[in-house]
């Protein structure tokens, strides 16, 4: 199914479904922005949960919400976090944590509260600052996508092509 379908025209048809939400730009642009305020909080694995609970709760665009939480994935997570942390920590005048040099709980669990605390002020800062941001800016640019239209996507004839070169060839195609 997927032989024939190239990176570029997922990219392309995951953009017509995000310019296709219904609803409002505000909804929308709503919606976007809380996904992306969760999606900075240290919450790594109950995102998408915890936005669609809280959209769900607030009666923003749920979809929206969910996309917005992506902007932490996998790839971005680490340099988010750490950027994150960074700040948190820069901010409460913290050092930087190290590990510890003897293996008791207490000194884990204090190495934890020293990232954790730091990484959630952090956290919460950037999800205000990009939340407001991606409201923003997605409230003027939800009018002018839904006016766009994307043109079809020629579709390559890789099955054609395929039983053309074995008829040529002189094999079939079992």
């Amino acid at each position: 199914m997927w032989r024939g379908v190239g990176f570029i025209r997922q990219t392309k048809l995951m953009l017509v479904r995000f310019v296709r939400l219904r609803g409002l730009p505000e909804e929308i642009a709503k919606g976007v922005a809380l996904g992306i305020f969760i999606g900075m909080t240290p919450t790594f694995g109950f995102q998408m949960a915890i936005a669609l609970l809280f959209a769900y709760l607030l009666r923003e665009n749920r979809l929206a919400a969910i996309l917005g939480v992506w902007v932490t994935n996998p790839v971005t997570a680490p340099v988010i976090y750490a950027i994150e942390y960074e700040m948190g920590r820069i901010l409460l005048g913290m050092p930087r944590a190290s590990l510890p040099t003897e293996f008791t709980w207490s000194a884990y669990a204090d190495l934890g509260w020293n990232i954790i605390y730091p990484l959630w002020i952090g956290g919460i800062i950037a999800g205000i600052i990009l939340g407001a941001l991606s409201y923003f800016v997605t409230l003027r640019l939800v009018p002018l996508v839904k006016n766009w239209h994307v043109p079809r996507w020629p579709r390559r004839q890789w099955h054609r092509k395929f039983k053309n070169r074995n008829a040529e060839h002189g094999t079939r195609d079992e």
